[in-house]
């Protein structure tokens, strides 16, 4: 017969009292958030921070009769490695059960949920066996064990999961052989062109590049009045948000991906204790490197409730966020999924809305992009820049983008996953340095939509020109990489997408890097003819090119400094409407970066450039 308990044990809180772990009234705290919030008696103990996961576990041991074990090295011993084949890593962590050894007809098992008759009715099966033993551990000693064991497994995974799973759409290869050959024709081309008229060939291409500018100017400003209708709709009411029932809330897992951040990693611990979110169904994992302890450390100075685990990512190449995500996403237990960074402070209610979207939203959704904004926006005219681009994307361009069911590129924070529809689609890319624009992609070439939620994130806008330049080299390169992945087949995407949806990543996502990299080359242009009123510039500008050119240059510019004095209303941030004239300048920033990020496409296309975070002297308080 089994250890499994079926006559009714003593009461988990009275065995807690007989210990003298809890007092009456914690007990009665506890039980009054039971009433309220519903949810188990001793993970709410643990989330309220009146008993640690050891006692929980040496409770729940008592509660069913069965033993308690933490000597996780010699526990790893006994463990009968032959049993794993038949069990995969996946289901260790879906069950919190893991096979130790097998004798005859039946088979000793550690678990950190005992007495689940799904687990039990799964081991029979597998095992082919009648009897189970268990033996309880703690949940972080059996995630541990876990590690050790199918380690190799679950990284390699990881890292080239998609790869294996579609490797076309993986920037694991930066060109497909198709596209090197296309270019080189193209490239033979060209050289023929110019061997037999020269003028010709410019002429053609400064029409592409004004009429490829045309075309992005009059897409951007209709995106943006779509944009702008949907500031008086809202996704989610606060009414809606507060009919949610805290007994029906899901688990909600958070991913805080890090690395060598000590500085600000309490700022997103203190946020994340403040949400309004049942605290004993949230899933809070905190993706570590193997060589930052001092993060390690800083995190465990904050002193983390109980729903919070650590998990050390092991230190191979490519050393990405995207790859430390993937392993997060394996142990992750939340029906939903939401990526914050470590200085991240999102709005209390932001888990809520999200629960609210996907309930609206329909089947067909697998995320919802929250806005981000900056706690920080004062600090610098960089900072101010950066606030400026960001309100108007977040706040105008995605909504306008979600309104005319296109496709969304995602944040690097804030996007709220199915957490089933993620893992079917493979997770993150590693080998792509902007791999949220790419999920982004990637999820409206598989079918699924993505949409926005109305909720923000703060964060730390860079203050610092060469962090910014770093970062911004990035995110371009991830573009570039992006763009070279869906263009692989560019007719397959055409059906999926549609026309428009193909338009619009063209437009983003292969348009964003295209236009800071032409910028300089027609912006000097300009000022040469400007400064010196030659004539040997003429010829590439006949009548239709000089009056597309004109547009390009006196609406362009317009649409742009206009756009980002639009950005400022909805949030109220009237002192940065000056700087909106300094746009030119932020954009020349952005063309230094593009250039950077070419040259890395090439020389360490997965080189994941570190934005360095805590150095603002500003603090969140005044953001909202």
């Amino acid at each position: 017969m089994d250890n499994f308990v079926t006559t009714a044990p003593k009461k988990i809180g009275d065995i807690l009292l007989d210990m003298g772990h809890i007092t009456m009234p914690q007990l009665h705290d506890a039980l009054e958030y039971q009433r309220q919030k519903k949810g188990r008696i001793g993970w709410i103990l643990v989330a309220l921070g009146y008993i640690n996961r050891i006692q929980l576990y040496k409770c729940l041991a008592v509660h069913y009769g069965l033993e308690f074990r933490r000597d996780t090295t010699n526990i790893e011993r006994e463990i009968d490695k032959s049993l794993l084949s038949n069990m995969k890593h996946e289901e260790v962590i879906e069950y919190q059960t893991l096979p130790c050894r097998k004798e005859n007809d039946s088979i000793i098992v550690l678990t950190a949920y005992p007495n689940s008759s799904a687990a039990g009715s799964f081991i029979k099966e597998r095992f082919k066996v009648s009897e189970i033993w268990q033996v309880v551990i703690t949940d972080l000693d059996l995630t541990r064990i876990t590690e050790a064991l199918y380690r190799d497994e679950i990284l390699d995974k990881s890292i080239y999961g998609l790869f294996y799973r579609k490797p076309e759409e993986s920037a694991y290869s930066v060109f497909s052989k198709k596209q090197v050959i296309f270019s080189g024709m193209i490239s033979l081309f060209v050289l023929h062109w110019i061997y037999f008229g020269v003028l010709s060939l410019l002429i053609f291409l400064n029409l592409v590049i004004q009429g490829f500018y045309t075309i992005a100017v009059l897409f951007k400003l209709i995106v943006s009045l779509s944009g702008v209708k949907s500031e008086i709709e809202k996704p989610v009411t606060d009414d809606e948000v507060k009919s949610l029932k805290d007994d029906e809330m899901p688990v909600y897992t958070v991913l805080v991906p890090v690395y060598k951040e000590p500085e600000v990693i309490g700022i997103l611990m203190d946020a994340l204790k403040k949400m309004d979110y049942p605290q004993n169904k949230l899933d809070i994992i905190l993706l570590l490197e193997e060589d930052d302890r001092e993060t390690f450390e800083a995190a465990k100075n904050n002193k983390p409730p109980g729903n919070w685990r650590f998990l050390i990512v092991p230190t191979c190449q490519p050393k990405t966020k995207p790859k430390a995500c993937n392993y997060g996403l394996f142990f992750s237990r939340g029906k939903y999924l939401v990526i914050y960074d470590a200085e991240d402070v999102p709005e209390p209610d932001q888990l809520k809305k999200a629960v609210v979207v996907f309930k609206k939203g329909g089947k067909d959704y697998i995320c919802y992009q929250g806005a981000l904004n900056y706690f920080n926006k004062d600090e610098n005219t960089l900072t101010k820049l950066f606030t400026l681009e960001y309100s108007y994307w977040y706040d105008y361009l995605l909504p306008g983008l979600d309104r005319l069911k296109l496709v969304i590129p995602l944040g690097g924070t804030s996007n709220h996953f199915d957490t089933e529809k993620l893992k079917k689609l493979g997770g993150w890319d590693p080998f792509n340095t902007t791999e949220d624009a790419d999920l982004g992609v990637r999820a409206y070439a598989e079918g699924y939509k993505v949409g926005v939620v109305n909720a923000t994130t703060f964060e730390e806008a860079n203050s610092r020109l060469g962090n910014f330049i770093r970062q911004r080299s990035r995110w371009i390169k991830g573009y570039m990489q992006t763009f070279l992945v869906y263009s692989r087949h560019p007719v397959k995407l055409i059906r999926v997408v549609g026309f428009k949806g193909w338009v619009s990543f063209n437009l983003f996502i292969g348009g964003t890097p295209f236009v800071s990299l032409v910028n300089p080359i027609t912006w000097s242009v300009f000022f040469v003819w400007l400064l010196t009123k030659t004539e040997i510039i003429e010829p590439i500008f006949p009548p239709e090119v000089l009056y597309l050119s004109m547009f390009n240059l006196l609406f362009g510019n317009f649409l742009g400094i206009y756009l980002n004095m639009v950005a400022v209303f909805k949030r109220k941030y009237y002192t940065l409407l000056p700087f909106a004239y300094l746009n030119p300048i932020y954009w020349f920033l952005q063309s230094i970066a593009s250039y950077k990020s070419l040259y890395q496409l090439f020389s360490k296309p997965f080189y994941w450039e570190k934005t360095q975070h805590g150095i603002t002297k500003h603090r969140f308080g005044n953001a909202a």
